[in-house]
């Protein structure tokens, strides 16, 4: 094999095994196909660029066909950003098609079907139909419908389709297995009457398809070759199979169906229902808010299309689900952003810096290089006075050996400009520093040449000119949600993992060139991150989306809760081997405040699962962060680890475990009642007296 064919993944494989084997290469067609109820999101990114890339590595044709079955859900609206979405994506479609078009073809078919005694019109209760499929191991039972003849189901399916039924009266099923091991083909429905005004048709229909039975129609219709679906459907092929043997010519291309892993991003939510909730709930502020993991929402957040496209590359078409770390996504715009964004001076949390020997008269327009990552970018003017804004945070007025800005009697350079030396500073009456004074080096002007301009200092800062200075609404946008898998805990609402700071407001200033900027331009505020201009921007109020920060700020966080929960359970043991008993409570003080400052509901949720063993001190930790941690509660841990934690930490010779595990399981209704006999023995036996006396006030 050589070493482009080592590179294809599976999909690539199969279609270069279809061609090996005959299957003429102009016939290949793909296509994308969106159900029309929503936004598209970054996991449809990854659809998206496997049809259409492998439309440009054959040179095949790639439909957009919307699935626009259940008008019930489904509007213009999402259809016109769907392809806003696709071409800001970089990616054009041969033909635009919807299901809809082939409403009277799949109605016909369906009547064929009935001719044939291969569907029939089933007039149960939604209830009574489920009751009757079975369960993946008993099988179903013929419902009393079943076997009606030809001609009534003819008659009732006309019925159906002319609206004289009410919705929920009858559907059409297909006739098929209803003892199959395969639940899909027990008797699937094909059609529904649904009363509701289609974006397309209008209200000439009054029957709608299922999906199972209008996808593999529709692709027939349109010969697709190859049908890429994701992994949830690899049950539904049998399905879409036998809908296909009802209707094939041998003459035309058959479709086939293959399915690859979607994408599954950690720290985000993928299900169009619960998008849909944060929108409708005003949990975000519409279905593009930059928070969002929609296409919308990314372009307005300020990523590029080449970034997401990229990400899709990288993590290539598997068979397998697994999750993909965020950062990576983060990881491809930064290296897109470095590449081509401008360098800017913006300054977010201003604080005034005089020059104290800097003329007051005097401005200055001072080279600046707006990226020194394209060579091609140019310089640009920034105009200098003796007046400007710093970021607050690169002052401090006593600073520590490693503080690399500006301190009292300590030289920082200016970016672009000067080196400048802390002098002194002013402050209000409530000792908030309203003014630091500095001088500065006339000699030391950066570009210059001179010698001093050559002097090493600390460190360098982005400012901007008071004077000159644009005034603008910044929003600093973070992840949403502080749990890596916020849909994913049974006993919990995906919306308890909300970040209630994934959105900070700021006033902050930028440099003049800036007030010319419009929605989409993207900019990299000098030591702060990748910015974008926002679509609410008008001409007199400029507004900034924060799209990344220049480091993964989410990694390094993770990675210091790890260690300091790593760091606490060291604590543990100096605690309880400490006899002081003022040091002992200071130490158990500092413990329990490390356990409430994690954030991460997966990360506490592990470490108690984790310290649940045959060791005193680590059920004593165990038990802490149960008590104390304000993200976790007993609910939230496997019931078989908790029976466990509870069973072992009362049993334990250290009472300080014990009394933990007795508070733990005060609180605990839904587990208490099953360790009320192991309590009662623990109070004819317990000899420490702060133990009994938790014991004694517990009603058992």
């Amino acid at each position: 094999m050589s070493t482009e064919e080592k590179s294809l993944h599976f999909i690539e494989q199969i279609i270069e095994e279809s061609l090996t084997n005959g299957f003429p290469k102009e016939q290949l067609r793909f296509r994308f196909p969106p159900e029309p109820n929503g936004y598209l999101h970054i996991g449809h990114a990854k659809s998206i660029c496997l049809n259409f890339g492998l439309g440009l590595k054959y040179n095949a044709p790639v439909n957009l066909r919307f699935d626009d079955t259940n008008p019930a859900k489904e509007e213009q609206e999402y259809v016109d950003a769907i392809k806003e979405d696709l071409l800001w994506l970089g990616f054009n479609w041969t033909e635009e098609r919807y299901s809809s078009d082939y409403f009277q073809q799949l109605y016909d078919w369906a009547v064929e079907m009935i001719k044939n005694n291969k569907a029939y019109v089933d007039s149960q209760s939604s209830e009574d139909m489920a009751i009757q499929k079975g369960t993946p191991t008993q099988p179903g039972v013929d419902g009393p419908y079943r076997n009606r003849s030809i001609e009534e189901n003819l008659t009732l399916f006309e019925a159906m389709k002319n609206g004289d039924y009410p919705e929920g009266s009858h559907v059409l099923r297909a006739k098929i297995d209803m003892s199959s091991t395969n639940m899909l083909m027990r008797d699937p429905l094909m059609y529904r009457v649904l009363h509701r005004h289609h974006h397309r048709t209008g209200n000439d229909w009054k029957i709608y398809p299922m999906y199972d039975y209008a996808h593999g129609e529709s692709d027939y219709v349109e010969q697709i070759s190859h049908s890429i679906c994701t992994l949830e459907f690899v049950m539904h092929r049998e399905l879409y199979d036998w809908f296909l043997d009802q209707i094939y010519d041998k003459n035309k291309v058959r479709p086939h169906q293959y399915e690859f892993a979607r994408l599954n991003l950690n720290y985000t939510v993928m299900s169009k229902r619960k998008l849909l909730q944060l929108v409708q709930e005003n949990i975000v502020n519409g279905w593009d808010d930059p928070r969002m993991p929609t296409i919308s929402g990314l372009r307005r957040r300020g990523y590029t299309a080449a970034s997401i496209r990229k990400f899709c590359d990288i993590i290539g078409v598997a068979k397998r689900e697994n999750v993909i770390d965020v950062s990576l996504l983060e990881f491809c715009l930064r290296e897109d952003l470095n590449k081509t964004a401008p360098r800017v001076m913006a300054v977010l949390d201003p604080v005034k810096l005089v020059i104290t020997n800097y003329p007051e008269d005097k401005e200055e327009s001072l080279d600046a290089e707006n990226n020194q990552e394209d060579d091609t970018a140019g310089f640009r003017k920034l105009p200098f006075s003796r007046e400007l804004y710093i970021e607050r945070e690169d002052f401090l007025e006593e600073a520590p050996a490693k503080f690399f800005r500006l301190s009292i009697g300590n030289e920082v350079r200016l970016k672009n400009a000067y080196i400048i030396k802390g002098e002194s500073v002013v402050k209000d009456s409530e000792g908030t520093i309203t003014e630091i004074h500095v001088t500065y080096d006339e000699d030391s002007r950066s570009g210059s040449g001179s010698e001093a301009s050559q002097r090493k200092v600390a460190g360098t800062l982005h400012w901007v000119s008071i004077k000159h200075a644009i005034e603008a609404e910044v929003r600093l946008y973070d992840r949403l949600f502080i749990d890596e898998a916020p849909d994913s805990h049974k006993e919990k609402n995906f919306l308890e993992f909300m970040n209630t700071n994934s959105l900070e407001i700021v006033k902050g200033f930028v440099e003049p060139g800036l007030a010319s900027s419009t929605a989409g331009d993207k900019f990299q505020f000098q030591r702060l991150g990748y910015f974008n201009t926002d679509k609410d921007s008008t001409e007199g109020k400029l507004v900034f989306n924060k799209t990344v920060g220049l480091k993964d700020a989410w990694e390094e966080k993770g990675k210091k809760e790890a260690n300091l929960l790593m760091n606490t359970q060291k604590e543990i043991n100096k605690y309880v081997k400490e006899k002081d008993l003022s040091n002992a409570d200071l130490m158990l003080e500092n413990i329990v405040s490390n356990i409430l400052s994690i954030d991460n509901f997966s990360l506490i949720n592990q470490t108690v699962a984790k310290n649940v063993k045959n060791d005193n001190n680590s059920l004593l930790f165990a038990n802490l962060v149960l008590l104390h941690s304000d993200k976790v509660q007993p609910k939230d841990i496997e019931k078989e680890v908790l029976t466990k934690l509870y069973t072992m930490s009362l049993k334990s010779q250290l009472a300080a475990v014990r009394i933990l595990a007795i508070q733990n399981l005060s609180t605990d209704a839904a587990n208490f009642d099953e360790f009320t006999n192991q309590l009662a023995e623990l109070k004819n036996t317990e000899k420490n007296e702060k133990v009994s006396d938790l014991l004694n006030n517990l009603k058992l």
